[in-house]
């Protein structure tokens, strides 16, 4: 899931094509795998992803050859809650958090109406 995600990405800018490669990313224990760390360490992408305690003892337990210990920007860390915070947003429409759509792309389509929608709301609140 992460990997196609990652293919679709766009940064937006003032002038220029969007960026295809952000400054870094931030995710879970749960995206900690060696697979999505090799590609975003190959496309120059810094990752702020924990460890998670049985990787940390694998690690540990193959001793020199377990590699060094994975290093954390634990102040960019801190502003994950930003994500978390929208996608709690997100969940609230029952058909993103049941996942009962049958195809990705109606399912990615729901996502993107469910965030113009938010964008438009946070449009209208400021003064």
């Amino acid at each position: 899931m992460f990997l196609p995600l990652m293919a679709q990405l766009r940064v937006g800018r003032d002038r220029g094509r969007p960026r295809t490669r952000p400054d870094a990313v931030r995710g879970d224990r749960a995206y900690s795998s060696r697979a999505i760390r090799d590609h975003l360490r190959s496309r120059g992408i810094k990752a702020v992803i924990p460890e998670p305690d049985d990787q940390k003892g694998h690690r540990k337990r193959r001793g020199a050859r377990g590699g060094r210990p994975v290093a954390l920007d634990t102040a960019d860390y801190k502003n994950r809650n930003v994500i978390e915070r929208r996608y709690c947003h997100i969940k609230q429409w029952r058909g993103l958090a049941t996942r009962y759509d049958k195809h990705a792309i109606v399912y990615r389509a729901a996502v993107v109406l469910n965030a113009v929608i938010a964008w438009a709301k946070a449009l209208s609140d400021t003064p």
